[in-house]
C-alpha cells in the first residue's frame, strides 16, 4: 500500500506541477473559464493558481511540507471549482477540445476524485500515523 500511494504521490505532485507551470505557458486557455464576475482579474488570478498549483505539486514529495502541501491543494480545488461549475452552467468550452456536453458534467465528479486522491497521498485521508 505504502508502494502504490507513494508513486500515486509522484503522480499527483507531477501532474498539479505540471498544471500549474502550464498557467505560465499558456494563460489563455485558463482565462478562457474563468467565471465573469472575476473576469478583470483573469490574467493575475490564473498566475496566483498556477503558483500555488506548481508549490502545492512540489510540497508534496517532501515530507516535511507533504500535509501542509495537500491542505493547500485541497483549498485550491475548492477555489476553481467555480470554473467547473462556470463551464457547466454556460456551455463554455476550451478550444481544441470536443465540444461535448458530457464532457463538461465529467469534469465536476472528477474534481472530488483528485481532492480525495490528494488528500490520500498527502496523508490526510484516512490519517497516517507517520505524518
Amino acid at each position: 500500500m505504502r508502494r502504490a500511494q507513494a508513486i500515486t504521490r509522484v503522480a499527483v505532485a507531477g501532474f498539479f506541477t505540471w498544471v500549474g507551470v502550464d498557467h505560465f505557458i499558456h494563460p489563455g486557455f485558463f482565462t478562457q473559464i474563468m467565471p465573469i464576475p472575476l473576469e478583470p482579474w483573469s490574467l493575475e488570478l490564473v498566475y496566483i493558481s498556477g503558483f500555488f498549483e506548481v508549490l502545492g505539486g512540489i510540497g508534496l514529495l517532501w515530507h516535511k511540507s507533504r500535509r501542509m502541501a495537500g491542505w493547500g491543494l485541497l483549498a485550491l480545488l475548492i477555489a476553481v471549482y467555480p470554473a467547473n461549475i462556470h463551464m457547466l452552467v454556460n456551455e463554455v468550452y476550451i478550444e481544441g477540445i470536443p465540444q461535448e456536453p458530457w464532457l463538461l458534467w465529467l469534469r465536476m465528479p472528477l474534481q472530488f476524485v483528485m481532492a480525495a486522491l490528494v488528500a490520500w497521498v498527502a496523508g490526510i485521508w484516512p490519517r497516517s500515523s507517520e505524518h
